[in-house]
C-alpha cells in the first residue's frame, strides 16, 4: 500500500559535521546530517546533568537554597569556572545558574558531590536518565563535558534531550535564556550568541573542546512553534551560531506545527453495551501535534476506526480504535484510540435492555 509522504524541501548549507532539527511538539526530525553519530558532545553534557539535578528538585531531594560545600576537586576543574573557593559553601540556586549560564564547570562538579555524594555516582545517574528518555547512543563519563574516552553522545540525541528539559522542566528552563550572571563580583556573559541575535531564542547551551569542537543546542517559540537545533563539530563559534541560525530559521519558514487532538478532550464518543453508562469518550492519550511543510496541513484528513459492538467492563486507557491520518488521500500514520474513562458492567436491567436492544438491529 503506498503511503503518502510530503516533499522534501532541501535544508540550508551548514558549516558542521553532525546536525538536527527537530520540532519540539512532535518530536518531528525536519532536517539532519549525521543525526546518529556518535559524537564528543562537550558542554551540552551539562543538559542532563542540569535535567538530573531539576529532577532532584521536583523529588525534594535538592533544594535551592542548600548551602553546597565547595571541595578541592571541584575548584581543581578545568575550564569555565565561577572562581570557587575550596572549603566555602554556595546556594545550589547560585551553582545552578553559573553551570547553565557560563557553563561553570567547578559548579557542575560541586553540585554532582552534594547530590550525589561524589561525580562517579552522579555520572550513574545520567546514565540511567539518558536510558529512561531512549537516548540510546548516549553515554557520560563526567557530569562536565570535558574529553574523555567513553563520553559520547548525538545531535539527536542531544536534541531529545533539551526537548525533555523544556517539557518537564518549564519552572526551570527560564534560566538558559539569561544573558550575563554576576557571581563574587564577577560578571560573565552566556557564550549563546542567539540570545542576542534572535528575540524568539530563549536557550539552551554551548559547548566547546579540543576534541568535540563547537556545539550548540539551541530552541525557539515562534507562534506557538517551538523548534530544537542542535549542532556538532562546528569549527568556530562563528560556525556553530550561523548554523543554528540557519537552522531555526528553516525550519520557521518551510514548516507548520498543529495541534490535531488535545490529550484527554473526546474526540468521539461511541456506544458502549452492556455497560453502566451507555456512551464511552474516546481520544488520545497524549497531545498529538503534526509538522507538516506548509500548506500541507490542508491536505490531512482524519478517519476514527472504531470495532463494532464494544462492550462493558472497559479499562480507562484501553485500545478501542485507531485515528487514521490520510494525507493528499494516501495512508499518512496511524495512532490508537482509547478509552478516556473506565466503565463498568450494567445491572441485570441495563444488560438485558441492551441484548433486546441489539437484537432488534
Amino acid at each position: 500500500m503506498a503511503v503518502a509522504a510530503p516533499p522534501e524541501i532541501p535544508p540550508p548549507e551548514i558549516a558542521a559535521p553532525a546536525w538536527v532539527l527537530m520540532d519540539h511538539h512532535s518530536g518531528q526530525v525536519l532536517a539532519e546530517r549525521n543525526g546518529d553519530k556518535a559524537l564528543a558532545p562537550a558542554s551540552l553534557t551539562k543538559l542532563m546533568t542540569a535535567y538530573v539535578l531539576f529532577a532532584k528538585l521536583k523529588a525534594g531531594k535538592l533544594r535551592l537554597d542548600d548551602d553546597v560545600a565547595i571541595s578541592p576537586q571541584a575548584v581543581k576543574t578545568n575550564g569555565a569556572r565561577l572562581f570557587l573557593r575550596p572549603g566555602t559553601t554556595a546556594r545550589a540556586e547560585e551553582l545552578l545558574r553559573g553551570m547553565i549560564v557560563v557553563s561553570a564547570n567547578d559548579a557542575a562538579v560541586a553540585l554532582a558531590e552534594h547530590a550525589a555524594k561524589n561525580e562517579a555516582s552522579f555520572v550513574m545517574e545520567m546514565n540511567l536518565a539518558a536510558r529512561a528518555l531512549g537516548l540510546e547512543k548516549t553515554s557520560f563519563v563526567n557530569a562536565t563535558g570535558q574529553d574523555e574516552p567513553g563520553q559520547v553522545s548525538t545531535a539527536h540525541d542531544l536534541a531529545r534531550l533539551t526537548s525533555a528539559l523544556i517539557r518537564d522542566f518549564p519552572e526551570y528552563y527560564g534560566w538558559f535564556a539569561l544573558k550575563e550572571l554576576t557571581y563574587l563580583d564577577i560578571t560573565q556573559h552566556n557564550h549563546n550568541a542567539l540570545l542576542w541575535r534572535d528575540p524568539h531564542v530563549d536557550g539552551v547551551k554551548t559547548g566547546h573542546t579540543r576534541g568535540a569542537g563547537f556545539c550548540l543546542s539551541a530552541s525557539a517559540n515562534r507562534d506557538g512553534m517551538r523548534l530544537i537545533a542542535t549542532v556538532l563539530g562546528a569549527r568556530d563559534d562563528a560556525a556553530r551560531v550561523s548554523a543554528g541560525q540557519k537552522l531555526l530559521e528553516h525550519g520557521f519558514r518551510h514548516f507548520e506545527t498543529r495541534l490535531l487532538y488535545a490529550a484527554d478532550v473526546p474526540a468521539l464518543r461511541v456506544r458502549l453495551w452492556m455497560g453502566d453508562q451507555s456512551m464511552l469518550p474516546l481520544g488520545v492519550r497524549q497531545n498529538l501535534f503534526l509538522t507538516l511543510p506548509r500548506g500541507w496541513h490542508e491536505k490531512l484528513h482524519a478517519r476514527l476506526v472504531v470495532r463494532q459492538e464494544l462492550a462493558a467492563p472497559v479499562q480507562q486507557g484501553q485500545v478501542m480504535g485507531t485515528l487514521a491520518l490520510d494525507l493528499d488521500r494516501q495512508p499518512y500514520a496511524e495512532y490508537p484510540l482509547v478509552a478516556l474513562q473506565a466503565i463498568g458492567t450494567g445491572n441485570i436491567l441495563q444488560r438485558t435492555i441492551d441484548r433486546v436492544q441489539l437484537w432488534l438491529q
